[in-house]
C-alpha cells in the first residue's frame, strides 16, 4: 500500500507507555481532531516538576488543519492540559460534555484566561467537518457525562473508548450497550480502547457494592464523627455519599478546594439536590458529632492536602478526637503506597479507626474496565484493529494478549508509542512514519524549559548537595585576591568538617592560579574549577556534589 493523500493518520501525543497526559490525534488529510488534552504527574524523581504535559511541536506545524479538541470526560488526565495547550496552539473549537465543560471553565478562569467558544455535546450530538464526523456513546465511569467517541472517516470508523466500565446497578446512566452494538455490526475498522486494568481479572465491583459497604460503616459509627476522603474528581462517589448522609441524618462539612469545585458544580447541574446538607464550620457547632460528616480531598497522602493536615494536627478547623472515623474510599495511585501508609500510620497514633478497601470492606471500586469487560468490548464493536491506549507498556501488552483471546488477529493489534502513527485506509490499517512526541515540564508557571539537563542537576543536588566556590580575581595582575570562600549546601557541615574545607580552598587557590597563568578567561576558569574539584573531593569523600564557581572581578 502506498501512503496517499486520501491516508487516515492516528496516534497518540500522550496516554501511551503511560497513564496520563492523554491526547489522541485523527488526521485526515487537512482536517485534525484532536481528543482530550490531558496531564500527567510527575513521579518522585521529577523533582520540583508540577506537571507533564505532551510536545504539541506537530499540531502547532499543523495548526490550520485542526478542526476541533473534542473531550471525552472531565479527570485530570484528559482535560488538565487544556490550559497549557491553547498558549501554545490555536483551537477553534473545544466539544465537551456538560461535566467536563463547567470543569474546563473552572480552570480557564483559575489562570484568568479566555476562551469562548466551548460548545457542550451530548449522546445525539453530530459532528460534521468536511470529510470527518464525529459522533458520542455513553459510556459509565466515576464521573457523569463520560463518553465514547466515534470517529467517521472515508477510511472507516474509529472508535475511542474513552475511560468505561460495564456497571449494571451504576449511580448514573447505563453505558449505551445496543448503541455500541450497532456501530459493531456496521463495522468498525479500528478501536481505541483503554487499558488501565487490563491486567485485573474478571469485571470491576459495582459502585452499587461501594454504596452499600459504606453504608454499613455509617450503620455502624452512629455514635461517632466520621471523616471520610475520597477523590474530587469521583462526582458520582460524591453523589452517594451526600445520599448515605441524608439518609443518616447527618450534615456535611467539605474541606480542599478541588473538593469544593466538585460540590458547586455537582449541585449546579443537579446530580446532589438537597445544598442544605452541606453546613460550615460554624454550623457545625450547634451539632453533636454524630450528626457531621466531614468530607475532604487527601485520600493519596497529598501532604498539603486536607486529611494530611488534619493527621499532623496543623488543620486550623478540624481536631482528630479518639472516637473518630477515618475512611479511605479510594485506591492507591501507583507510587502512593507509602504517602497513604504514612498518613494512616499517623492516625492510628492518634487513637482513631481507618477504614481503607479491602477484600472484606468494598468502599471503593475502579471507574476503569477490567479484563472481562475489555472482552466485552471487544465484542460488541468487532474491530478489524485495535491500537490499545491509556495504559504502560504491560498493560497495553495485556490488552494485546485478550484482543487475541476475542478471535482478533495478532497483526491487527497496535501496540504503539507516543509518536507512533497507525495509517488506515480503505485497504486496511499499517504503521507510518512517527511524529514528534516526548514529554514537557511545567515548573510553577515556567513550561518546557526545564529539560533532562535541569532534572539531572536537581537530583544531582538533591543526592549529593551543591558547593560554591566565590572567588576574588585581579584581572589586571592575574591574581586571586584572597583565598575562596566555600560555602555548601546538603554536602558538608562547614563546623564540623573544617580540615576538609582548608583542603578544598588549597585546591581550588592551585586551581585558579594555574588557571590565570595560562591566560585562561572566565569561562575556561570556571570549568576548570568544576572538573578538578570534583574529582578531588570525589577521591576525598566519595560524592559528587553540584559545583557552582561565581567569580567577582575585582578592577582598580
Amino acid at each position: 500500500m502506498k501512503e496517499t493523500e486520501s491516508t487516515t493518520s492516528v496516534f497518540a501525543l500522550g496516554g501511551l507507555g503511560e497513564v496520563g497526559k492523554n491526547m489522541y490525534v485523527i488526521e485526515h488529510e487537512n482536517e485534525i481532531v484532536i481528543i482530550d488534552a490531558g496531564v500527567m504527574f510527575p513521579e518522585d524523581d521529577l523533582l520540583g516538576i508540577d506537571y507533564v504535559i505532551q510536545d504539541v511541536t506537530y499540531l502547532k506545524q499543523n495548526e490550520k488543519k485542526i478542526k476541533a479538541l473534542v473531550i471525552t470526560h472531565g479527570h485530570e488526565d484528559h482535560i488538565g492540559g487544556i490550559t497549557f495547550l491553547l498558549q501554545n496552539v490555536n483551537i477553534p473549537v473545544i466539544y465537551a460534555s456538560q461535566i467536563a465543560s463547567d470543569l474546563i471553565k473552572k480552570k480557564l478562569d483559575d489562570k484568568n484566561m479566555k476562551y469562548e467558544n466551548i460548545i457542550v455535546y451530548n449522546k445525539d450530538t453530530v459532528i460534521k467537518f468536511k470529510k470527518i464526523s464525529v459522533e458520542f456513546i455513553t459510556t459509565t465511569h466515576s464521573i457523569p457525562d463520560s463518553f465514547a467517541i466515534v470517529i467517521h472517516t472515508p477510511n472507516g470508523d474509529i472508535i475511542h473508548t474513552g475511560d468505561f466500565k460495564f456497571d449494571l446497578t451504576p449511580i448514573g446512566p447505563m453505558a449505551d450497550i445496543h448503541k455500541m452494538a450497532a456501530l459493531g455490526t456496521n463495522g468498525v475498522k479500528l478501536l481505541l480502547s483503554e487499558s488501565t486494568n487490563a491486567l485485573s481479572p474478571g469485571f470491576s465491583a459495582s459502585e452499587a457494592i461501594v454504596d452499600e459497604a459504606l453504608g454499613d460503616i455509617f450503620a455502624k459509627s452512629s455514635t461517632n464523627r466520621i471523616i471520610l476522603a475520597t477523590f474530587a474528581s469521583n462526582i458520582y462517589r460524591i453523589k452517594h455519599i451526600v445520599e448515605t448522609c441524608r439518609e443518616n441524618n447527618r450534615k456535611i462539612i467539605t474541606f480542599g478546594r478541588s473538593m469544593e469545585s466538585a460540590k458547586e458544580i455537582a449541585l449546579k447541574n443537579g446530580l446532589i439536590k438537597d445544598p442544605t446538607i452541606f453546613i460550615d464550620t460554624n454550623q457545625a457547632k450547634d451539632l453533636k458529632k454524630n450528626e457531621i460528616c466531614i468530607l475532604c480531598t487527601g485520600s493519596q497522602g497529598e501532604p498539603l492536602a486536607a486529611l494530611s493536615r488534619i493527621a499532623n494536627g496543623t488543620h486550623k478547623q478540624v481536631q482528630l478526637m479518639p472516637d473518630d472515623i477515618i475512611v479511605f474510599s479510594s485506591n492507591p495511585i501507583p507510587g502512593n503506597s507509602q504517602s497513604i501508609n504514612r498518613i494512616i500510620n499517623k492516625l492510628y497514633l492518634k487513637g482513631v479507626k481507618v477504614y481503607t478497601n479491602s477484600d472484606v470492606s468494598d468502599i471503593h471500586t475502579s471507574g476503569h474496565a477490567k479484563a472481562e469487560e475489555l472482552k466485552w468490548m471487544l465484542r460488541l464493536i468487532k474491530p478489524e484493529y485495535l491500537m490499545p491506549i491509556h495504559g504502560e507498556y504491560h498493560m497495553l501488552k495485556a490488552h494485546k494478549d485478550l484482543a487475541v483471546s476475542c478471535d482478533i488477529p495478532e497483526k491487527n493489534v497496535f501496540i504503539c508509542k507516543n509518536g507512533d502513527v497507525v495509517l488506515m485506509d480503505k485497504n486496511g490499517c499499517r504503521r507510518g512514519k512517527r511524529v514528534q512526541a516526548g514529554d514537557i515540564y511545567v515548573d510553577g508557571s515556567r513550561i518546557g524549559d526545564i529539560g533532562s539537563v535541569v532534572i539531572k542537576d536537581r537530583k544531582l543536588m538533591s543526592k549529593d548537595g551543591v558547593l560554591i566556590a566565590i572567588l576574588n580575581i585581579d584581572y589586571s595582575k592575574h591574581t586571586l585576591m584572597i583565598k575562596p570562600n566555600i560555602t555548601t549546601r546538603g554536602f558538608v557541615l562547614v563546623n564540623e568538617n573544617a580540615s576538609l574545607i582548608r583542603e578544598i580552598e588549597y585546591k581550588v587557590t592551585e586551581i585558579v592560579n594555574k588557571a590565570l597563568n595560562g591566560r585562561y578567561n572566565v569561562t575556561d576558569i570556571k570549568n576548570q574549577v568544576i572538573l578538578e574539584l570534583n574529582m578531588f573531593i570525589n577521591e576525598k569523600t566519595g560524592r559528587r556534589p553540584m559545583i557552582l564557581p561565581v567569580i567577582m572581578e575585582v578592577k582598580k
